[in-house]
C-alpha cells in the first residue's frame, strides 16, 4: 500500500523569529515557499531538500539491523585503511558477521552452476562438455519461461513447473505427506516471504494492534520488519541453559503479558536457530503446535537451515510433518506457513535470492489477497526461481552428475560439522566464554563475561558493543554483539559464523581467545 504525504513546508512551521525586515520597507512574514529556499554560494536561490532525515518515514529510521550495522561499517573502513598501507595490529580483517558461504570461500555446487549457465545462454544446450542431466533440467526450466528466456517475467506465484518440483521435494522430505503446488509461493529468498506474511497479519490500532511473537535472541530481520509495519513485537526468551530450546511456559508468560496491550496473532519459530544454532526436538515442535492451536495463533516456521544439522542425536523435523502426524484435529485446521531458501544449507547461493513458502490451511480469500500482494512486485527473480528448481530437483541416482553432486554436498556438510565442533571446543577453553553446542545452522552465540571496569569505560555504548568494537580494532575480527539480536538483561553474547575455511577458522578462534584474555586482564 502506498501512502502519499502532501507537505506545505519543510521543517518546522514559520515562527516569529522568521520575520524579515528589508531596509526602508514594512515588515513581511516569510511564506512557506520562502522557508524552502536558501541562498547558495554563488548568490542563486537553492531549494531545500524535500526529503530529509526529519521528514522521512520514522519507522525506517527506527528499524535496526545489527548484522550490517556500525561494526560492519567500521570493518570496511579498516579494510580500506589496510589496503592504503596504514599499520594495524593485524594483517587482515576477518569478517565473521554474516552467513555468506561463498564470500567465505565455499565453492558452488558444479551441477547448479552448469544448469544455470545453460539457462542464461541456451546455446550451451548444444555443448557436449555439459552433462545431459544439467541440459534436461535447464531445457525444462526454459520451456516454462515466457519466450523460452529466463529474462522474462514469470507468474507472480512463481513458475508452475518449479512449484511442482518444490511440492514433490516436500513430499519426499516429509515421508509422503501431500504437498499442493498451489500452496507453494516462490519468493526472493526466505526474507521476502516472511515479510509478506507479516504484512498480511498486521492490523488494528492501540490495544487491538497485531502482536507477533518472536524468539529472543532472534534474527533482526524480524524486529526490523515489525518496526517498519508498526506492529507490536512480543518477545519470548529461548532457554540458554537448555541449549536455547523453546520453552512452552515462557511462551505462555509472553503471550499472557502481551494480551494486556496488543492482540497477539502469530508465533514465529526459527528451527534450526539463528543466531543460537539449536535444533528443536520433535516433542518440542508438537508442544508448540498444541500451544499455537489452543491460543489461536498463526504459526510461522522459518526452516532455512534444515540441511545444516550437526549435533549428536539431533535431527530436523519439519513443522508440517509433525502437524500431519498429529492427526486431522490439527492438520485440517492449524494455519501454518513454512519458509525455505537457497541461501543456506550446503548451497550457500545467497546472491541468487531464491526461496519459497508453503501455506497450510490458509483461508481461500486470504490466499487470493496474498497472490495480489505478490503481484505488486510482479515476480521473484527468475534466475533465483531456476536455482530453486535445481536445488529441490537435484541429480538422481543413475544420472551423470549424481556422483559428483553427492561428493560435493557431503564434503561441504562434513566440513561444516567439523567446524561446528571445533568452534564449541575452542571457545569453551577460554575463561569467561561459554558456548552451547552448535547443533545446526551456521553460527555460534557464545556468552561472554565482561568485567565491571569495561562497563564503566564503555563510553555510552552497550557493553557487548564496546567489547566487539574493541575486538575489531585490536584483533581485526568482525563479529556482531548479542544486543543486536536481543538477550536477557545482564547477559552478554556475540554472534560469529562458522563458515570460514577450517584453517582460517582456527586462526579466528585463536584470535578471539587471545583478545578475550587481554581484554579481561586490561579491565579487571
Amino acid at each position: 500500500m502506498c501512502v502519499f504525504y502532501f507537505i506545505n513546508y519543510v521543517g518546522k512551521p514559520p515562527q516569529a523569529s522568521d520575520v524579515y525586515l528589508p531596509p526602508k520597507q514594512t515588515s513581511l512574514l516569510k511564506t512557506p515557499l520562502d522557508l524552502q529556499k536558501k541562498t547558495s554560494e554563488n548568490g542563486r536561490v537553492a531549494r531545500a531538500k524535500v526529503l530529509t532525515i526529519d521528514t522521512m518515514n520514522p519507522t525506517v529510521k527506527n528499524a535496526k539491523y545489527a548484522v550490517r550495522g556500525p561494526i560492519v561499517a567500521r570493518a570496511a573502513e579498516l579494510e580500506r585503511e589496510l589496503n592504503e598501507g596504514m599499520k594495524k595490529p593485524f594483517d587482515e580483517v576477518i569478517k565473521a558477521n554474516i552467513g555468506d558461504a561463498h564470500a567465505m570461500g565455499q565453492q558452488p555446487i558444479t551441477f547448479f552452476r552448469q544448469a544455470l549457465a545453460i539457462c542464461s545462454y541456451p546455446e550451451l544446450l548444444n555443448d557436449s562438455t555439459f552433462p545431459e542431466d544439467a541440459k534436461s533440467r535447464a531445457y525444462r526450466i526454459l520451456q516454462s519461461c515466457g519466450g523460452n528466456s529466463m529474462g522474462s517475467y514469470s507468474a507472480s506465484q512463481g513458475i508452475d513447473s518449479v512449484r511442482q518440483d518444490v511440492a514433490r521435494y516436500i513430499e519426499r522430505r516429509d515421508g509422503g505427506v501431500p504437498s499442493d503446488p498451489d500452496n507453494i509461493f516462490l519468493t526472493t529468498g526466505a526474507c521476502d516471504g516472511i515479510m509478506t506474511m507479516l504484512k498480511l497479519l498486521v492490523c488494528g490500532e492501540g490495544p487491538t494492534r497485531t502482536g507477533i511473537m518472536i524468539p529472543i535472541p532472534h534474527y533482526p530481520m524480524y524486529s526490523a520488519t515489525l518496526v517498519e509495519l508498526a506492529a507490536v513485537q512480543v518477545n519470548y526468551y529461548l532457554n540458554e541453559e537448555k541449549c536455547w530450546s523453546v520453552d512452552i511456559s515462557e511462551l505462555k508468560r509472553a503471550l499472557d503479558e502481551a494480551r494486556h496491550y496488543c492482540n497477539p496473532r502469530a508465533l514465529c519459530i526459527v528451527n534450526p536457530g539463528n543466531p543460537t544454532s539449536q535444533v528443536e526436538t520433535r516433542q518440542c515442535i508438537e508442544d508448540v503446535i498444541r500451544f499455537a492451536a489452543k491460543e489461536r495463533l498463526f504459526l510461522m516456521a522459518d526452516e532455512v537451515y534444515q540441511d545444516n544439522v550437526y549435533g549428536h542425536g539431533c535431527r530436523f523435523h519439519s513443522f508440517k510433518t509433525v502437524l500431519f502426524e498429529m492427526g486431522p484435529e490439527y492438520s485440517n485446521t492449524m494455519e501454518l506457513v513454512s519458509f525455505h531458501s537457497t541461501s543456506k544449507g550446503y548451497m550457500g547461493e545467497c546472491g541468487f535470492r531464491g526461496g519459497y513458502m508453503e501455506v497450510i490451511n490458509m483461508d481461500d480469500e486470504v490466499k487470493a489477497e496474498l497472490t495480489k500482494l505478490l503481484s505488486v512486485r510482479l515476480c521473484s527473480p527468475v534466475p533465483g526461481q531456476a536455482l530453486v528448481d535445481l536445488v529441490f530437483n537435484p541429480p538422481q541416482p543413475g544420472e551423470p552428475s549424481y556422483d559428483n553432486f553427492i561428493k560435493e554436498r557431503t564434503a561441504i556438510l562434513s566440513a561444516l560439522e567439523e567446524k561446528a565442533k571445533l568452534t564449541e571446543q575452542v571457545l569453551n577453553t577460554v575463561p569467561g566464554i561459554s558456548c552451547n553446542p552448535v547443533q545446526g545452522a551456521m553460527f555460534c552465540f557464545p556468552r561472554i563475561t565482561i568485567p565491571e571496569k569495561a562497563m564503566i569505560e564503555e563510553q555510552g555504548q552497550q557493553p557487548d558493543v564496546f567489547y566487539c568494537m574493541k575486538m575489531l580494532e585490536e584483533a581485526g575480527i568482525c563479529v556482531i554483539p548479542g544486543s543486536g539480536f536481543g538477550q536477557k538483561e545482564g547477559t552478554y553474547h556475540f554472534r560469529m559464523t562458522i563458515l570460514p575455511p577450517i584453517d582460517k577458522l582456527q586462526i579466528l578462534l585463536n584470535k578471539v581467545k587471545e583478545f578475550h584474555q587481554k581484554f579481561t586482564q586490561k579491565y579487571s
